[in-house]
């Protein structure tokens, strides 16, 4: 199955109001937490998609903790203060996040739990945490390969209040440990002991705990002493996806047009809304406020951007950047090599099949625009964001084909319904 996008045949001077769901990042943090607190909690403005409704299915495998999807989120009910090991193992397809929560998750419950997931999921690493499992004396065992699921969880607690990670790879494991140590019976410190990628994600799960009202401390640069407790809130509401509003960002940015994105503003913890000031750097009008943020599309200028604190959106620039003046580099981006699919790889090679410039490195990635973008069928390599960003340039050049469509339903389920509402805003 593919879909044929059709290039805009006008552009409204009227801003759109566009309809970005929860934030993944945000819903998957809640659910663990919820899941954390006895009784119920209700998770509001949430994602519904793949990988979050894969995550509260499998924390609802635990015995003594129940999940239900509602019409604006999740409800989570918990009625045992030690939970039980799930009978059947916990698949959760493609998704890394809530893998490597689950891994820590399951460390509290009684009796064994196996994390397990797609093929690609089985590849992705999972060493970094296993190795400081290995040091506080949680017990697992790799079940077929060293370093990555399907992993085998036994119930212990950790021996020791000291630990360490390695945060290289992905920050994910540091807000791993985080959001476990708030279960831990005495305060736990967790130290980053090298380069900490996408911090932002770490600073996100901080002040989600700290809202809920779980105390964590920050001590020096890369290093956060956990209180233990529970949420102290019944309902933990979820902020609009700042990944999931790059595309319309970029809808604008490329069309020149306005858009609005509600419900995120200025003051948002979520890395990706620096996008908005790398379009910004680019020559577009942004506007941030207290719950909105505003650009008008303005052309394009090519640049040179650091983006290790907001990888998601790297996807989003490389396709932007096909309409630019000038040639983009992207840097300090290694870890995408290690997501859904390899993402430095996968832009540059569908970039050179519609006959754009692009060139990569071990960390980076260049596009060179040659003033035009040639029809083609792009592949998706079963990754949402390859999909989604390589869709834009179909707003301007004819004939992109984007194969398998359905794969946007691990983030954005409404991203074609979404990208339709934004061609009946302008053509009418």
């Amino acid at each position: 199955m593919t879909r044929l996008l059709k290039p805009l045949s006008k552009v409204s001077s009227t801003p759109y109001t566009a309809n970005i769901p929860g934030s993944k990042s945000f819903t998957n943090r809640a659910l663990v937490i919820a899941a954390q607190r006895m009784g119920t909690t209700i998770v509001t403005n949430a994602l519904h998609a793949q990988d979050t409704d894969l995550l509260a299915q499998c924390l609802g495998q635990f015995g003594g903790l129940e999940t239900e999807k509602t019409a604006t989120g999740y409800r989570v009910t918990r009625t045992l203060e030690t939970l039980k090991a799930p009978a059947e193992e916990l698949y959760v397809g493609g998704a890394g996040t809530p893998t490597r929560f689950l891994l820590s998750f399951a460390s509290m419950a009684e009796g064994e739990t196996i994390v397990t997931g797609n093929p690609r999921l089985c590849e992705r690493p999972m060493g970094d945490i296993l190795n400081t499992f290995d040091k506080i004396g949680v017990r697992y065992e790799c079940l077929k390969t060293k370093g990555c699921v399907p992993v085998k969880v036994t119930g212990s607690r950790p021996t020791t209040r000291e630990w360490p990670i390695d945060g290289g790879v992905s920050s994910q494991f540091v807000s791993s440990l985080l959001i476990l140590a708030a279960q831990q019976s005495e305060p736990v410190t967790v130290t980053v002991t090298d380069n900490l990628v996408s911090r932002p994600y770490v600073m996100m799960t901080v002040q989600m705990m700290r809202k809920c009202g779980i105390e964590v401390a920050e001590i020096g640069s890369n290093a956060w002493t956990v209180t233990p407790g529970q949420a102290n809130v019944d309902e933990i509401p979820v902020e609009t996806d700042a990944s999931g509003m790059s595309y319309f960002l970029a809808a604008a940015a490329l069309t020149q047009s306005t858009v609005i994105i509600p419900k995120i503003g200025k003051n948002s913890p979520q890395g990706d809304v620096g996008f908005a000031r790398v379009l910004e750097q680019m020559g577009c009008l942004v506007t941030f406020n207290e719950d909105s943020i505003e650009i008008e599309g303005r052309p394009l200028q090519g640049i040179e951007v650091d983006m290790e604190i907001m990888p998601d959106v790297v996807l989003t620039l490389a396709t932007t950047a096909a309409h630019a003046k000038g040639s983009t580099r992207v840097t300090n981006i290694a870890n995408l090599r290690v997501k859904e699919c390899d993402r430095i790889a996968a832009p540059v090679t569908e970039l050179q099949r519609l006959g754009v410039g692009a060139e990569e490195g071990p960390d980076w990635l260049a596009v060179h625009p040659t003033g035009s973008v040639a029809p083609g069928k792009i592949h998706t390599y079963d990754d949402h964001r390859v999909a989604m960003s390589f869709a834009l340039l179909g707003l301007l050049s004819p004939g992109i084909e984007i194969e398998d469509p359905e794969c946007v339903g691990k983030s954005f389920p409404t991203f074609w319904q979404e990208l339709e509402r934004f061609y009946a805003h302008h053509e009418g």
